[in-house]
């Protein structure tokens, strides 16, 4: 069997994952807000003994105020050591992409730019392949 992806919806838009990036799949209970942080992050929350920033990732990618609330899915992620919550708005299913992973075609929104690297198909069409690590890079304050 080839290479599996996570088929996911992040603000209204089709995505794919790699499963090797996830550890898990949740629903959010209980969220703290942390004061001074940029507006894409959510809070922490506490999964098997662990804290997770959680990351409203359609926040991120839009420039928006997050807006995750309690029940909502989050994608949890290990990224340079450190535990992470990324929001989705569903789920849909783990599956092999039909064609393997294509090249972008066609207009993409500049917003997704920096998380995109290449496009899978499943059933229900055509998905933009992101990199979780990408939203955390995108986190990070530039150089002066």
């Amino acid at each position: 069997m080839g290479e599996l992806y996570l088929f996911a919806s992040i603000g209204g838009t089709n995505v794919a994952i790699r499963t090797c990036q996830i550890e898990a799949v949740v629903k959010l209970t209980e969220i703290s807000p942390v004061p001074r942080v940029p507006s894409h992050v959510v809070g922490l929350s506490a999964l098997r003994s662990r804290v997770l920033t959680i990351i409203d990732t359609a926040a991120l990618v839009w420039g928006r105020q997050a807006t995750t609330a309690p029940g909502s899915f989050a994608i949890i992620t290990d990224i340079v050591g450190h535990s992470y919550g990324m929001t989705v708005d569903s789920v849909s299913d783990i599956a092999p992409a039909v064609s393997g992973e294509l090249p972008l075609c066609g207009q993409l929104d500049p917003a997704w730019r920096p998380f995109t690297q290449k496009m899978v198909e499943n059933e229900n069409g055509p998905h933009l392949l992101i990199s979780l690590s990408s939203f955390v890079e995108q986190m990070q304050p530039l150089a002066a």
